[in-house]
């Protein structure tokens, strides 16, 4: 048997979880260092899994897979295409900058009491959302996935409820209240998309039989699984409407900014940047695969969902006075973006939508974890109680403003290009679509400089005279992730031939090809008439 290289780069961080949970109650430290140990650990096994995967190989490759609940046709099926690979290395490499930046958030939770372990606990539940995660970008099964993609919730919700922001929000009871408000509207949110997407998972078993991805797509493409159309559409929506969710697409998008306001800067990167991709690469890898004939189908009610997802999410932001909501709006209109990308059927708008995940993920993570650092200094999140930051802290100004410039994808960081691609897919097919998505451009530059503007130049307070800049642990955390963001920027080129063919078998699932350039024809007789003057 080969080595089980992909159960490995899951299992690391869930066993990393558990040590860290039954670390004892007066070694936080080494719970903490624990913790970034299985981190760095999951992070080389990632770097592994990118090295041996074969961008030009078969579809699926690292592939697993054993009998797991036989009399229902469950199987603990692993496989990871060029997406997956891409999103895992995601993943891994926030996971250690998360860990690091929210170093000291559960120290204000300790307590005399031994039995309540705080840090441990904060620590081992983020270290089980990432295990999580992977094994949801790993699972060509549909029902293993299911699981994962439900369980993820529940530490989740602790990670909100029980470890949400006390920087600005304090620890009264109304404060609690809020965060306990953010937890379970997050919570009720994905668990009924998920219970809509069980029906559906239930009725694909019924229809198909099994729950391989693998399997269920060669019986469509040789004949031997022929859905009726109106089954099609109905799983179609029951998949599509849990990862609208968890995406979030418009109108079911509001669960977000709450749970980004409420818990810290760490857990608010973890929210977006990695367990909200979940969605959106679902919809490429089950949507699309299953379903062919439905996606087209629902493409314009989609298309048109995502613009408004563009738009609104935008210019909710333009009208913020609180930082962390107004980097969750922005969120809802890039993810807008991606949605928009992978549903204009093209190659470059897919490939522009992949980008754009591991982009959004690094520039939301740079720009929200500065904040984070910010506002733990002034304990507000209001942006009105800050001014001046540039003259007092430049190197925390400094690395907010170019956080916030990849946010309004600057030509030269790397958004700009997964934003570029997705604008010219959809160009080719949809261009009034096109010309409607770049409007969100414009806003996101406004919202952008305003914050920076607002919080960052003018005269200094006087509470913020004596504001540090950012500490070493804090550059550590920031300064890797704004190298990656000049790095894709300049030279996308890795990213792109890991991706590019897991696109082309997406679109070859839906049966699309990139529409031709229209090229103006040119009257024979005028030609020759021309040619005539020309002598």
């Amino acid at each position: 048997m080969s080595f089980p290289l992909l159960t490995v780069t899951a299992v690391v961080p869930a066993v990393g979880a558990v040590l860290t949970a039954a670390v004892p109650a007066a070694r936080r430290t080494v719970a903490k260092w624990l913790a970034l140990f299985f981190s760095l650990a999951t992070l080389a096994l990632a770097v592994l899994v990118a090295v041996r995967f074969e961008p030009g190989g078969d579809r699926y490759q690292l592939t697993e897979s054993h009998a797991w609940i036989k009399d229902f046709g469950v199987r603990y099926e692993l496989g990871v295409d060029g997406i997956g690979v891409a999103l895992i290395a995601l993943t891994a490499v926030l996971m250690p900058f998360i860990i690091l930046a929210g170093w000291h958030d559960a120290d204000q939770l300790e307590t005399k009491n031994r039995r309540w372990r705080p840090t441990q606990g904060f620590f081992a539940l983020i270290l089980l959302v990432e295990a999580m995660v992977i094994i949801s970008f790993e699972a060509t099964d549909v029902f293993l996935f299911y699981v994962f993609f439900e369980a993820m919730l529940i530490p989740m919700y602790f990670l909100i409820g029980g470890f949400g922001d006390r920087a600005h929000s304090g620890a009264d009871e109304k404060a609690a209240a809020q965060r306990s408000y953010a937890a379970v509207k997050f919570l009720l949110y994905n668990l009924a998309g998920g219970l809509i997407m069980l029906a559906a998972v239930i009725g694909l078993y019924v229809v198909a039989g099994n729950f391989s991805l693998q399997e269920i797509a060669a019986a469509r493409a040789d004949g031997t699984l022929d859905m009726a159309t109106n089954t099609e559409r109905l799983l179609f929506l029951g998949f599509f409407f849990a990862f609208a969710v968890k995406a979030p697409l418009w109108p079911l998008h509001t669960w977000l900014p709450n749970a980004m306001g409420e818990s810290t800067a760490p857990v608010a990167v973890l929210i977006t940047a990695v367990v909200d991709k979940v969605g959106t690469f679902a919809m490429l890898r089950f949507c699309l695969g299953l379903f062919p004939e439905a996606s087209k189908w629902a493409t314009p009610v989609i298309i048109v969902l995502a613009l408004i997802s563009i738009i609104y999410g935008a210019l909710l932001a333009v009208g913020q006075r609180d930082i962390k909501r107004l980097i969750a709006y922005a969120s809802i209109s890039h993810f807008g973006f991606i949605v928009l990308g992978i549903f204009a059927m093209t190659s470059q708008g897919q490939s522009g939508a992949t980008l754009y995940m591991v982009n959004h993920g690094i520039s939301t993570a740079a720009l929200m974890l500065v904040a984070g650092f910010l506002i733990s200094r002034r304990g507000s999140r209001l942006i009105a109680d800050y001014g001046g930051v540039q003259k007092v802290a430049p190197v925390l100004a400094g690395t907010f403003l170019i956080g916030g410039l990849a946010t309004l994808s600057l030509p030269g960081l790397a958004p700009f290009v997964s934003e570029f691609l997705v604008l010219v897919g959809t160009f080719a097919r949809y261009p009034v679509a096109g010309i409607i998505a770049t409007v969100g451009i414009v806003l996101a530059a406004l919202y952008t400089l305003v914050l920076y503007q607002r919080t960052m130049t003018g005269p200094v307070p006087e509470k913020i005279r004596a504001m540090p800049d950012l500490r070493v642990r804090e550059v550590l955390v920031v300064a890797p992730l704004i190298v990656l963001l000049i790095g894709l920027g300049v030279y996308p080129k890795p990213l792109t031939d890991i991706v590019n063919p897991a696109v082309e078998h997406t679109m070859s699932d839906v049966k699309q090809t990139d529409p031709k350039p229209e090229v103006p024809v040119r009257d024979a007789a005028v030609e020759a008439k021309n040619g005539e003057a020309a002598k």
